[in-house]
């Protein structure tokens, strides 16, 4: 198979592979009354070992980082992957897998608005478009789960959460482009991920007694390990190794599968709703996002 050929195959694995991961999250909670503090810590701390091997690799290729690199990998490693993981967590204990995925999808309109806000990037007539057809899509996909009652009303909590998270995600692109560029983004994410490991533990060992995941049944750790390297850390280096070979154009592309795969698997696997309504909604998404994406590559 072809040079280009491995990196599409790459991009379609890492991209289903990360797309597990609300679906392993949700599955832990069902299995088990295990809170979102001891789930990100089994999360980051099983992922760790990877993410050092790797950082301690690339140290003997890449020149050494100076004083400003090393503060600014701590620090958009924990808004980027510890922040925006802790809300989407959070988030997950009310809402659906599928809608998860898809509000988390939103993050290249965030970065768009954000580019606007703060670096002054006046968005095309095609942008407008675009992120006004991805945010009626998210409101059509939450419309009939929203409401007055007590579950309605966690449900709406929780698409915040999980709308922090993908706003943090998009705060962190924005603010570590420059970072990736003098670092490497093999190297960024190696650092990042392991500086995010420790607030999750820290948290952990603060909030939550050691038998919080020392006691937990064999499905919940077997979900956890799954999380963390098949959903974590194997669709790190396959999405990075997947834009060297096809870019971002056709990565975009490529990216569409994600929302439409958890959105069938959980309504398949997980019994959650998926109308005809959610289907327009989540198109719109997916329409909204590649107007974006494919514009901006």
């Amino acid at each position: 198979m072809g040079y280009r050929r491995w990196g599409i195959a790459f991009a379609v694995f890492g991209v289903l592979a990360f797309s597990l991961r609300p679906i392993l999250i949700k599955l832990s909670y069902a299995a088990h009354p295990v809170g979102p503090n001891t789930l990100l810590f089994l999360r980051m701390a099983l992922s760790l070992p990877f993410f050092l091997a790797v950082g301690w690799w690339l140290r003997r290729d890449e020149p050494r980082l100076a004083g400003r690199d090393w503060a600014a990998v701590a620090g958009l490693g924990f808004l980027g992957y510890y922040g925006a993981s802790f809300l989407d967590f959070l988030g997950l204990q009310w809402v659906g897998a599928g809608v998860g995925r898809l509000i988390l999808f939103l993050f290249p309109t965030m970065v768009l608005i954000l580019s606007f806000l703060f670096l002054a990037k006046k968005p095309t007539r095609r942008e407008l478009v675009a992120v006004a057809a991805s945010y009626a899509g998210i409101a059509l996909v939450v419309s009939n789960q929203i409401g007055i009652s007590h579950e309605g009303r966690l449900f709406l909590f929780g698409v915040l959460l999980v709308f922090a998270s993908a706003l943090l995600y998009a705060v962190y692109l924005v603010a570590g482009s420059q970072v990736v560029k003098r670092v490497g983004s093999m190297r960024f994410t190696a650092y990042s991920m392991a500086v995010a490991t420790v607030p999750a533990v820290l948290q952990f060992l603060v909030l939550e007694p050691p038998a919080a995941a020392l006691d937990l049944p064999a499905r919940v750790w077997t979900y956890a390990i799954i999380l963390a390297t098949f959903s974590t850390v194997l669709p790190v280096f396959l999405q990075a190794e997947a834009l060297k070979r096809i870019g971002a154009n056709q990565f975009a592309l490529v990216g569409a599968v994600g929302p439409v795969s958890v959105a069938v698997t959980s309504a398949l696997g997980l019994d959650e709703p998926f109308t005809w309504v959610q289907a327009v909604g989540g198109a719109l998404v997916i329409f909204g996002v590649m107007l974006v994406t494919l514009k901006r590559s």
